[in-house]
């Protein structure tokens, strides 16, 4: 068996998530059907992450084994020519055999935009928020993640993990060309994290809370204490990183 890493991306807005699932369109059973077809053996693809329904990513990994060989030069740009355009394979990679699309990353990046302004060309990537928010107050808080460990009040109910501990490396707000962007770097993500720590700290930035107030929902480990979820319209996973373990890579 050799195994393989792709790297690709993808507009979410289409698709029940990436993670295949009974009657549903997802990203993941549309790259397994046509890499089955390409290579002429079934594969099942093991994802870096998770992704929810109209969740976006500009960087995706997975792996899969396969028991012979194939056209490796042609691989990228053949399955792009059968997938759907709102998907697109970057690069396959060889790798050492044991090697993990998701246990080996050592961190992951999203970003989550905000428009200020009504742009019909762009609701599909964005959250369209009309009131001003304070940033110097939501970077403030920022800070408050950076130490903290346990985000269980971030976290969607009844999620079956081991642990709500998350190292949160970055996190920061920014004003941008259309209105905000909110970036946050981490080892791991809860399921819905990044969307309720957006939806409260938009409460924090329309002073509905204060920082004090942040840090009471971090230590109440409750996710009632926490704000709403921002749509999922405007979060991008934009990145994930790996030690050096790509050995020979085939680009699109």
């Amino acid at each position: 068996m050799t195994r393989y890493f792709i790297e690709f991306s993808y507009d979410g807005s289409n698709y029940h998530g990436i993670q295949k699932q009974p009657n549903s369109s997802t990203i993941q059973e549309i790259l397994e059907t046509n890499i089955a077809k390409y290579s002429g053996s079934n594969i099942n693809l093991i994802l870096a992450g998770r992704t929810d329904a109209g969740v976006h990513a500009k960087q995706m990994f997975a792996h899969f084994d396969m028991d012979h060989d194939f056209d490796k030069s042609n691989f990228c740009r053949s399955l792009n020519m059968m997938i759907p355009k709102d998907i697109c394979l970057e690069c396959l990679s060889l790798v050492n055999k044991d090697s993990h699309a998701r246990f080996d990353a050592l961190n992951r990046t999203y970003e989550y935009y905000i428009s200020s302004k009504k742009d019909p060309f762009n609701f599909k990537f964005s959250y369209f928020f009309r009131d001003k928010l304070d940033i110097d107050k939501m970077n403030k808080s920022c800070q408050r993640l950076i130490k903290h460990k346990n985000f269980k009040c971030f976290s969607k109910s009844n999620t079956d993990v081991k642990t709500y501990d998350c190292d949160i490396q970055f996190a920061e707000w920014k004003i941008s060309e259309k209105g905000y962007k909110f970036s946050i770097r981490a080892n791991r993500f809860l399921r819905n994290m990044v969307r309720s720590i957006v939806g409260t700290m938009i409460e924090i930035g329309t002073q509905k809370i204060t920082d004090k107030d942040f840090q009471i929902i971090l230590d109440s480990e409750d996710r009632r204490r926490a704000g709403y979820s921002v749509p999922a319209s405007g979060l991008f996973l934009t990145s994930i990183n790996y030690k050096k373990i790509f050995e020979t890579s085939w680009r699109k």
